[in-house]
């Protein structure tokens, strides 16, 4: 399964698409973002665990892969929230935010 981030903040995706839904048991994360310092250089990456079943195509889809990423450590607790852990990622696009100008 490989899902791609577009939208990463304090290593937490809030925007993602599905690019392959194939292998749920094994998701992968691409990462094609604008991101600042802090957003993908402290830790793992965090996907909710609702949004990977949700994109994985229900529980009854992952109901065998979420226990052995949860023995496997990749299942975390963030806020109260379950997320699947990302420590390993491609970068596909990332981009620095804009300089602004000044009118100096």
């Amino acid at each position: 399964m490989i899902i791609r981030a577009l939208s990463v903040f304090e290593g937490i995706v809030y925007h993602c698409v599905l690019v392959d839904g194939s292998n749920p048991c094994t998701p992968t994360l691409e990462v094609e973002a604008v991101v600042r310092p802090g957003d993908v250089d402290s830790g793992p990456i965090l996907l909710s665990l609702a949004e990977y079943i949700t994109m994985a195509g229900g529980i009854e889809q992952v109901r065998g892969c979420i226990a052995g990423l949860r023995s496997n450590g990749r299942i975390v607790d963030h806020l109260g929230v379950a997320h699947v852990s990302f420590p390993f990622w491609t970068p596909v696009l990332l981009d620095a935010p804009p300089t602004p100008q000044s009118d100096l």
